[in-house]
């Protein structure tokens, strides 16, 4: 792995919590549904969509780790209402993969693929930041399993479920369209400084009709 790059997110409202949230001691475990095991010769991170080639652009387990790595120092919120600071999370950086396999020019948000299906999506603006990566590591120990190893995406300016678990791949969209919490009534954005929780706080232009 190369020299690993740091950078540090803070709050810009200059209070650590976002409205609402809780700190929290350690790391409970939330999600929907059961752990997936991990098969490394079965595993595949894929770009799709409208990707600047047209291709599909794929890495094995070995070659998406093998990719430059990074560190970024953030905090997590849930939207279930805690908070963990300073985390320093270690992985692929998200602008790493869009140089690698570029969007369209018309692309405007990506979807997020995980592991039994599950969806989020996010703005190609938040996607690209460098505050957003693709996460293996966390404090320099390995993901645990129902922390998401051996990959998930952690955003750290959305609320957490815009960061899946067990990430498999991205679609590049030219039009926004809800992921899987986002049809089931919770907020299209998600930012937790504003407590963007639910669809139905939603102003017009936040999101597509459900």
């Amino acid at each position: 792995m190369g020299q690993p790059e740091s950078r540090e997110y803070r709050a810009p409202q200059g209070s650590e919590l976002p409205p609402g949230q809780r700190l929290q001691r350690g790391w409970p475990v939330t999600h929907y549904g059961p752990v997936p095991k991990f098969k490394p010769d079965r595993w595949e991170f894929r770009v799709f969509g409208a990707t600047a080639d047209g291709d599909k652009h794929c890495w094995n387990h070995e070659e998406f780790t093998a990719l430059p790595f990074a560190t970024v120092v953030a905090d997590l919120h849930c939207v279930t209402k805690f908070s963990m600071l300073g985390a320093e999370w270690g992985g692929v950086a998200a602008g790493t993969v869009a140089a690698l396999a570029p969007p369209a020019p018309a692309v405007s948000h990506v979807m997020v693929w995980a592991e039994y299906g599950f969806s989020a999506n996010l703005p190609l603006a938040d996607f690209v930041s460098d505050r957003t990566i693709f996460a293996t590591h966390k404090d320099g120990e390995l993901l645990t399993a129902e922390h998401g190893f051996p990959l998930r995406l952690v955003v750290p300016q959305l609320y957490a479920w815009k960061g899946p678990k067990w990430v498999r791949g991205i679609e590049y969209m030219t039009a926004d369209r809800r992921g899987f919490w986002e049809e089931r009534g919770y907020h299209n954005v998600g930012d937790p400084w504003k407590e963007q929780r639910y669809s139905y706080q939603e102003e017009p232009g936040d999101g597509p009709e459900l």
